[in-house]
């Protein structure tokens, strides 16, 4: 024990962890919210430590017992879910101006009794390390990730007094609010660009002083289009060589030497066959779902120790394109929702094949002037992003540094 004041207890001790809604889905799940029906939080709900109050299922009341409507304060988690790694994740509820919400099934929520801790120390302790590293030992050697009341109750950490979980709460409630503001302020700024290319990678809206018309063309009328790239497998003999992989192309709008983590295995011929040249498009022609398809990001330099993945559609363009317009074109909704109405398949995977990639058409302007000054405006949005995102990561690292000192007592606040 590191401060003689601070007591070490169970969270049993100073509150109670509650089992989600059970219901039938055929029976008590409803399309519309009425008097006898409340709101339902599931696993998804609960992200990056938050509760997010959208695609909720709605339930019937009958089902839901008086301790089961959440309260201000209450902490929900994940208490068993197919994946591992994702029992034990929480959100805090904070009231909404609207709604009544309960939680299901594989959910719980752990409530504080407020004359024996202060609600939002407690619900910091679920964000530690400490507290993760406990629920991992719950979970070794069962083939089931299920979570019981008692197990959680079960979990201990140092207490202070409550004056101290007062002024520790409000110091990192203060580090969270900035974290959160920062990621509003993102989606937001996300969320404009999104619009600003809607507008301007169709022409509906022009830039000052370009009148020159566009033009509509089918990808395999614009350029060489591969496929067949390099498989991860390394074997003997072959040239070690860096890979253009599908996540590096689904996370990124443009690429460069230092993006390229993945090392493979290549022959001669793959190497000149799948080599990666300034200007080349990239484009994920796979997903698990149709709306999520043919994401694409271009190369902004020759990599000529590098090929691209077999999961990849490689687009060479004959005409010369602005480098900075080539990260954009393929992004519009008009693109993407060709891309989602070519993919075939069903269940967890969905292909647009080449046929069909090279019959997808976009439109854009012939003033090269014109594409350079569309990319600038959008990249100066991504500079802003970016900037916002590294500020985001830095307030996280504050934060967490924070939650270190303050919850272990080795900085003291009063």
């Amino acid at each position: 024990m590191i401060c003689p004041e601070w007591s070490e207890s169970s969270l049993a001790e100073v509150g109670r962890c509650l089992r989600g809604v059970s219901y039938d889905p055929g029976l008590d799940l409803s399309d519309v919210e009425n008097a006898t029906t409340v709101r339902l939080l599931r696993s998804n709900n609960v992200q990056d430590s938050r509760l997010i109050l959208s695609d909720i299922q709605i339930v019937s009341r009958s089902r839901v017992s008086d301790e089961q409507y959440l309260r201000p304060h209450d902490i929900v988690l994940c208490m068993a879910n197919g994946s591992r790694a994702l029992v034990g994740k929480s959100g805090l509820y904070v009231k909404p101006e609207t709604g009544t919400y309960t939680f299901g099934a594989f959910m719980g929520c752990f409530r504080t009794e407020q004359t024996k801790a202060v609600p939002r120390f407690v619900r910091f302790l679920f964000l530690t390390k400490q507290y993760q590293d406990a629920i991992n030992n719950l979970l070794a050697g069962s083939a089931i990730n299920n979570l019981s009341p008692a197990s959680v109750e079960s979990l201990r950490f140092q207490m202070p007094p409550l004056a101290e979980q007062w002024a520790i709460a409000e110091a990192l409630s203060d580090a969270d609010a900035l974290v959160e503001s920062l990621d509003a302020l993102i989606a937001k700024k996300r969320d404009m660009k999104q619009a600003a290319m809607q507008q301007l990678l169709t022409g509906r809206t022009r830039l000052p002083g370009f009148k020159q018309i566009w033009e509509r063309a089918c990808l395999g009328d614009l350029g060489e289009i591969s496929g067949a790239g390099v498989d991860k497998k390394i074997e003997a003999g072959e040239l070690p060589v860096r890979l253009v992989n599908y996540l590096d192309v689904y996370r990124k709008s443009k690429l460069s030497s230092s993006d390229l983590t993945q090392w493979v295995s290549a022959r001669h011929d793959q190497l000149r066959r799948c080599e990666v040249r300034k200007g080349d498009v990239f484009f994920t022609p796979t997903s698990e779902v149709p709306g999520d398809i043919c994401n694409s990001a271009v190369a902004i330099q020759d990599i000529p120790d590098a090929v691209y993945s077999y999961h990849l559609v490689r687009l060479r363009l004959q005409d010369n394109w602005d480098l900075r317009f080539r990260a954009y074109a393929f992004g519009s909704k008009d693109f993407m929702d060709q891309a989602t109405r070519a993919a075939e398949g069903s269940g967890t995977r969905y292909v647009v094949t080449l046929p069909r990639f090279r019959a997808l058409s976009i439109r854009f302007p012939v003033d090269l002037l014109e594409q350079g000054a569309i990319g600038a405006v959008l990249s100066d949005m991504d500079s802003e992003i970016d900037a916002l995102v590294a500020q985001r990561e830095k307030a996280e690292l504050v934060k967490q540094g924070m939650m270190q000192e303050l919850l272990s007592g080795r900085v003291r606040l009063v």
